[in-house]
């Protein structure tokens, strides 16, 4: 497209998160302003220097306007810049962010031959919003680019999709996460492929990977197991008192409840792998390799599917106030019950 100087008004970056969506927008962005261009974009010349500095100096405005707890006060004055990433202010990008970059790509840029708008996290613009942003999709300026940047298309109502040309990201392969990891994080073998799994195919989540944290948030998991489906219990007997301690610590931080039950169901889903073949070397969490077939073993299928529903059910109601500790100890005994793992 930039050989051809075919860019089109409005492409769709879709694709999981960490795998370089945001990053190859603002370097399409540089590449359409680059002296030096069309095909890339040097990082030298004073297009270059100038686009770094709008893109920094946006962020910061941002950043700035973030700390503000008067809602109007927030978006007076929104910072103009021919190059700039539109990111959500509160939990959303915001009608007035979308009524400026709307108001904007139909006037002249100021510095540059072309303007570029990057909406970041573009499935939260506010419903609101959506009207205005898909007006100047159905005909956008010849001089401004809109790129919008997901993690899933589908979360974006259909005709914004319709209007914009996809350009689909996939996951990366695991052997190259851990190239990268063993050139720039040089964690042991095991811990590489722990962290390598994890990420899910996000590079931008491998390289943040801490093992030990990890661990850490993992562990009231790994004491919910014993407890449920412990390695030389009878398979109906349950420890009430790990039982209790592990909801607790389960359910304590509700700020970091999202990521307590991504770590759920990553030990569920290697649970699965291990009941359909105890030989699969495709489970995530590698150095359970002990743990996970004796967990397996005892809650079998009917154990495995009670065990989802109950994170489900959490997962359901992680905006409400509940009491999630007793969801999870309500969960364990039922995993122990005539009608779970111990009976079948």
């Amino acid at each position: 497209m930039l050989a051809s100087g075919r860019v089109p008004g409005a492409l769709l970056f879709a694709g999981p998160d960490g795998v370089g969506k945001r990053t190859l927008a603002i370097m399409l962005a540089k590449a359409l302003v680059c002296e030096h261009g069309p095909l890339d974009f040097c990082g030298e010349c004073a297009r270059c220097q100038k686009a770094d500095q709008m893109f920094a100096a946006a962020h910061e405005d941002l950043e700035r306007r973030r700390e503000i707890k008067e809602a109007a006060r927030r978006v007076e004055g929104l910072a103009s810049f021919d190059l700039q990433i539109v990111e959500p202010l509160t939990r959303y990008i915001l009608t007035e962010q979308i009524r400026q970059v709307r108001a904007l790509a139909y006037t002249r840029p100021f510095e540059f031959p072309r303007r570029v708008f990057i909406l970041d996290d573009a499935q939260t613009i506010h419903w609101q919003a959506v009207d205005l942003l898909l007006k100047v999709l159905e005909e956008p300026p010849e001089t401004t680019t809109f790129v919008l940047v997901c993690p899933n298309a589908y979360e974006l109502r259909s005709t914004i999709r319709s209007r914009c040309l996809r350009v689909p990201f996939e996951p990366v392969d695991e052997a190259l996460i851990k190239e990268l990891l063993a050139r720039d994080r040089h964690l042991a073998g095991a811990e590489q492929t722990l962290a390598a799994r994890v990420a899910g195919g996000s590079v931008g989540r491998a390289q943040a990977f801490d093992p030990a944290e990890y661990m850490r948030r993992r562990q009231p998991w790994v004491s919910f197991l014993d407890a449920t489906a412990g390695h030389g219990a009878p398979a109906a007997k349950l420890d009430s008192r790990l039982l209790s301690e592990s909801a607790r610590a389960l359910a304590e931080n509700r700020e970091d409840f999202a990521e307590t039950l991504k770590i759920g169901y990553t030990l569920l889903a290697d649970l699965l792998k291990i009941l359909e073949d105890p030989a699969t070397d495709g489970i995530v969490n590698v150095d359970l390799g002990a743990s996970l077939p004796k967990w397996a073993g005892r809650l079998k299928l009917a154990g495995i599917e009670k065990l989802k529903a109950g994170l489900d059910q959490a997962y359901r109601l992680q905006t409400r106030n509940v009491n999630q500790q007793l969801g999870f100890e309500a969960l364990g005994v039922e995993l122990t019950s005539d009608s779970g793992a111990g009976a079948r």
